[in-house]
């Protein structure tokens, strides 16, 4: 995966994991956990809106907009107790919220592989952000048809 086919906040964000010694990519891992933003009051009073990511063991959810100008907004919940998915919820958050629809669908699939954190988490955690940025994706392209 090279740096042009990954929009830049992503591409950032892996920089900034791929800089940093395993123990410390954690410590970043949690911080992003710390950020994940609190979801908007219109899915917060209707969690019904919201797409459950059955990979995860953790209850996540999450939901897509595609705004008029084809600019995607992502939405995620996850709880505090589970810091390892918060952060990958929120690096998926921050990484694709803004960017076209066309460079979501464009991110590669096995982009959670991509930012080292495979030798720190289980595999299991890892293919939970992996379900993420699929449903992302398919939640895209059920809005552009």
């Amino acid at each position: 995966m090279t740096n042009d086919t990954l929009p830049e906040p992503l591409a950032e964000i892996r920089d900034d994991f791929l800089a940093l010694e395993m123990k410390t990519r954690l410590q970043l891992l949690l911080e992003f956990s710390n950020e994940l933003p609190e979801l908007p009051a219109r899915y917060a009073d209707h969690p019904d809106l919201l797409e459950r990511v059955v990979e995860c063991q953790s209850p996540v959810f999450i939901f897509v907009e595609v705004d008029d100008s084809s600019t995607v907004h992502m939405f995620a919940t996850a709880p505090p107790e589970s810091p390892t998915t918060r952060g990958f919820a929120s690096i998926l958050v921050q990484g694709l919220s803004g960017l076209s629809a066309a460079e979501v669908l464009a991110v590669p699939d096995d982009y959670p592989n991509s930012i080292g954190l495979t030798a720190a988490v289980s595999p299991l955690r890892i293919r939970g952000m992996t379900g993420m940025l699929a449903r992302v994706k398919r939640q895209i392209r059920a809005k552009a048809a």
